[in-house]
């Protein structure tokens, strides 16, 4: 899911994560690995979001899904794994668009 600028606002406010911004050494090989999405980063690893259904019509919202997780502890170099869904659910407010 590729985020615009006031979804990856409320993302970052919602899970603590930085983002990758589009200009990153890395993003390239991530775009080919993962596909086209907004691209996070936290203390355990590599996050993007994934749409899910919302109930509200006013109110969009994506899953928090692991792609990789750190394998040093100077948070360097990424392991990928299987897409993990997290549970963790971000809402993004309609009228921020």
């Amino acid at each position: 899911m590729k985020l615009t600028s006031a979804q990856v606002k409320q993302t970052i406010t919602q899970l603590g994560a930085q983002v990758l911004p589009d200009e990153h050494p890395a993003m390239p090989q991530l775009n080919s690995m993962f596909g086209d999405h907004t691209f996070f980063v936290d203390e355990i690893g590599l996050k993007v979001l994934e749409p899910t259904p919302s109930l509200a019509a006013d109110r969009e919202t994506g899953e928090v899904v692991s792609l990789a997780d750190w394998d040093d502890t100077e948070l360097t170099k990424l392991t990928a794994h299987e897409p993990e869904p997290t549970g963790i659910i971000v809402v993004f407010d309609h009228s921020l668009h």
